[in-house]
């Protein structure tokens, strides 16, 4: 037998032996037919890929170990415990079903605003750490070592010579081209850092699937940000992006929260620092007394400008959702959202590969004469991702959904806004491992404030954008670029 045979021979061994684990697996069938395609067709390769980001041990040791179990959440949630408070009926499932799913309590936001560019956000942020007197907890998929992180990371120095007791969690996956100097300059100043699952050789397998995707920034118990910006410097200029439409930076969406509101944003970092560190937080002054304003919620008219910032009460919830969870607690929020939807929708969304049960709540809306709108990038930031989508993108758009195509920068924001009531932005993109795999977290507001706000950012940012409908080349497809897209689709589970 040749050298060669012997190869192929080993390959197709191992081959069958991981695609009889895929089966026996009993995940989605969709995605099992994905990777058994991908194990079988892309010899070597396919069974790596399947190792390092396939195997699926969410419901078996690593993630039951290492996460917390119902009596270490319940008692973080007695330190939370607040006055109770009156729901609107209109809100009322959605809202208990977050506070059943995933603990989300409904708390008030006494300010809140947004910002889309880090021109807005850093600055923000560094002001608030200047102001920090007790601690900032930092949970971050990446924290860059450039110019602007070394920016942050001295403020963070800084305050922690004051006395401020500083933590960050950063995702270990997300931050494999930072070097370890970066963050140790940090730790030798007594600020505390830990990774997100790090991934070491030769334990790699599928902790490179589950990360860390959550930004959430919460400083002195009172002031949060959260949303889908991470510390990096292409949030203001575009970073080593060479594309052309990507060098004004990427265009993304952060809430930052005054207030009450900001306890549940606390208790997800305190949650994901026991997670990461094995430390156990439970001291009351992470959620020190905060005046609570009155709950009831101004309205804006139709005709009136949506405000940039409230000062009057938002109604909120800090949903976060992961492979740790028995239910995907986003998805499930963002199905129901669509599903009562009386006139509109609108979406924002870097990538779009939507499971078989959002694409489902999408159509349905529209069927029933919702507006829905779906904003994406024009260029997208990896290309395999970028040609996956296209055929749901067209999908949406013949179903009567309004896609449109951001032109100015690489489109980053993960926001949806319904019938001026309910909004959510977030680090959740619509797609598999955003729904299903990753951690992440989002906030949902109820009331017409945030919701005006988010809407007319939706409406700003679709004045800058081309109706995917009025490019033939993404309509009208010859047979080689329509194979092609729908080969890639068949990686969309998997991306």
């Amino acid at each position: 037998m040749s050298v060669t045979n012997l190869i192929f021979l080993i390959n197709q061994v191992f081959a069958i032996l991981a695609i009889i684990h895929v089966v026996m697996d009993n995940r989605q069938p969709a995605k099992t037919m994905a990777w058994a395609l991908v194990i079988y067709f892309i010899p070597f390769f396919g069974i790596l890929a399947y190792i390092f980001f396939g195997v699926n041990t969410r419901r078996k040791r690593m993630v039951r170990r290492r996460t917390l179990d119902q009596r270490t959440r319940s008692s973080l949630l007695k330190i939370e415990e607040t006055r109770s408070l009156p729901l609107p009926e209109t809100h009322k499932p959605v809202v208990e079903l977050f506070a059943s799913q995933s603990y989300a309590l409904p708390l008030y936001a006494d300010k809140l605003s947004f910002m889309t560019d880090g021109y807005q956000f850093f600055p923000s942020l560094l002001s608030d750490i200047a102001k920090a007197k007790s601690h900032i907890h930092i949970d971050i998929y990446i924290i860059e070592d450039d110019p602007l992180g070394q920016l942050v990371s001295d403020a963070l120095i800084d305050k922690a010579r004051q006395g401020v007791e500083v933590r960050i969690i950063y995702d270990d996956v997300g931050c494999w081209s930072v070097k370890n100097s970066f963050f140790d300059r940090m730790r030798r100043e007594g600020i505390e850092i830990v990774p997100f699952l790090p991934v070491h050789f030769p334990r790699l397998t599928s902790k490179a699937n589950y990360r860390n995707h959550r930004k959430i920034i919460v400083i002195d118990g009172h002031t949060g940000y959260i949303g889908g910006m991470n510390i990096a410097l292409r949030y203001v200029n575009g970073g080593k992006k060479k594309k052309k439409e990507q060098e004004l930076g990427w265009r993304d969406t952060m809430a930052r929260i005054e207030g009450q509101g900001t306890y549940s944003m606390q208790r997800a970092f305190l949650i994901d620092w026991y997670f990461a560190s094995g430390t156990l937080i439970k001291d009351k002054k992470y959620y020190p007394p905060i005046e609570q304003t009155d709950s009831g919620l101004a309205s804006t008219t139709a005709n009136e400008q949506p405000p940039t910032a409230t000062n009057s009460p938002v109604l909120m919830q800090t949903v976060t959702s992961g492979p740790s969870s028995p239910f995907p607690e986003i998805m499930q929020g963002y199905v129901n959202i669509i599903m009562n939807a009386k006139r509109y929708i609108y979406i924002e969304t870097p990538y779009f590969l939507p499971t078989s049960i959002v694409l489902f709540a999408l159509k349905t809306a529209v069927a029933t004469g919702v507006d829905v709108r779906l904003l994406v990038p024009l260029h997208g930031d990896t290309w395999l991702t970028q040609w996956a989508s296209r055929s749901y993108l067209r999908e949406m758009a013949e179903a009567g959904v309004k896609v449109s195509l951001y032109r100015p920068a690489f489109l980053h924001s993960k926001l949806m806004v319904c019938d001026d009531c309910i909004a959510t932005c977030g680090s959740t993109n619509i797609d598999f491992r955003s729904l299903e795999n990753n951690f992440e977290a989002n906030t949902f507001f109820y009331g017409p404030e945030a919701a005006s706000q988010l809407r007319a950012i939706y409406l700003a940012d679709e004045q800058q954008s081309t109706d995917l409908t009025d490019l033939p080349s993404r309509m009208q497809l010859g047979f080689a670029v329509a194979l092609w897209e729908s080969l890639t689709r068949l990686f969309s589970p998997l991306l």
